[in-house]
C-alpha cells in the first residue's frame, strides 16, 4: 500500500481493519465527573473533548479489546522535498508492518489492541473566523503482541530495547528525529537492524502508539503515568517508545502467512 497526497487513507485502512477485525469485546471502566462532564457516548464510540498547551482536541475512540492479525507494504507517508534531510525523500519509509506472526505459539499469530482512536486537533477555537484543524492523529491506549517493522526513514521518537545490541532512540539523532535514517554512535540498534518489536511486557501493554499528520508542531499530553512525548513535527509522525524490545536484530522480520480459511 502507498499513501503519497492523501494522509487519511493510512488511518481510514487501519480503522477499518479495526471495525472488521474477528474478536471484539467492550471494556468498561468507572470515569471521574470531569471526565463524564466531556464525554458523550453511544455504543462502542466515544467521543471526548479536551484542551493542552494552545490547542483543542476532539478523540473518537473505539471502546474495545481487538485482537488483530495483518500485514500492510511498501508504506510511503509524506512525500515532499526537505532541504534539511531529505532521506528517501517521504517522512516515514516502511517497507513493512504486520501485526502478528505465523511461526510460534498462537498467542504470538494475533495482536492485541485496546481502544483504537482518532483524533482531530484544532487551534484558534474560540474565534469562529480563525478556528482550523491543524492535524489529525491515529492510535491506540494498549497494543500487547510481535509486530513485524522495517523502516528506511522515520519521522517520529522511538525506543526500542535491543539486548546486547544496544538501545534504539530516536532522540538521540541529530535532526530531532525528523526522517531519521536510524544511524547512530555504537553501541546502538539501527534501524537496519530492526526486524520488529515486541510490544509490551509483564507490566502490561505497550501504551502510547500514535501516527499523527499535522500541519504545525504539536505537543500531545501523556497517557497516565508516562512523561510528555517529545513535540510532534509538522508532517507525518509517528511516537512508540513504551515497553518495547527488538524481535531480533538482524534486520529480518518473523513470517505473518495468511490464516487457512
Amino acid at each position: 500500500m502507498s499513501v503519497k497526497r492523501f494522509p487519511l487513507v493510512l488511518m481510514s485502512a487501519a480503522l477499518s481493519t479495526l471495525l472488521c477485525a474477528g474478536t471484539a469485546s467492550a471494556q468498561l471502566r468507572a470515569m471521574s465527573e470531569q471526565e463524564m462532564s466531556s464525554t458523550h457516548a453511544q455504543g462502542l464510540l466515544v467521543l471526548n473533548n479536551s484542551s493542552f498547551d494552545g490547542f483543542d482536541f476532539t478523540r473518537i475512540a473505539l471502546g474495545a479489546d481487538v485482537t488483530l492479525n495483518a500485514n500492510f507494504r511498501n508504506i510511503r507517508l509524506g512525500e515532499y522535498n526537505y532541504a534539511a534531510r531529505n532521506g528517501t525523500g517521504a517522512d516515514i519509509d516502511m517497507p513493512l508492518l504486520q501485526f502478528g506472526r505465523s511461526d510460534g505459539t498462537y498467542d504470538q499469530r494475533l495482536v492485541q489492541i485496546t481502544n483504537p482512536y482518532l483524533e482531530f486537533i484544532y487551534r484558534n477555537v474560540a474565534n469562529a473566523a480563525q478556528r482550523e484543524v491543524v492535524g489529525i492523529r491515529f492510535g491506540f491506549d494498549g497494543i500487547k503482541g510481535d509486530v513485524g517493522l522495517t523502516l528506511n526513514t522515520l519521522s517520529g521518537s522511538m525506543l526500542v530495547d535491543g539486548g546486547a545490541a544496544g538501545m534504539l532512540d530516536s532522540s538521540t539523532a541529530p535532526d530531532g528525529g525528523k526522517r531519521w535514517d536510524g544511524s547512530c554512535t555504537a553501541p546502538c540498534l539501527t534501524l537496519a537492524q530492526l526486524g520488529g518489536v515486541r510490544a509490551g511486557d509483564a507490566n502490561g501493554p505497550s501504551r502510547d502508539f500514535w501516527m499523527a499528520v499535522l500541519k504545525t508542531p504539536v505537543q500531545f499530553q501523556p497517557p497516565a503515568g508516562l512523561t510528555a512525548p517529545q513535540v510532534a513535527q509538522a508532517g507525518f509522525w509517528m511516537n512508540w517508545r513504551d515497553r518495547l524490545a527488538a524481535i531480533n536484530t538482524t534486520g529480518t522480520p518473523p513470517p505473518n502467512l495468511p490464516y487457512p480459511r
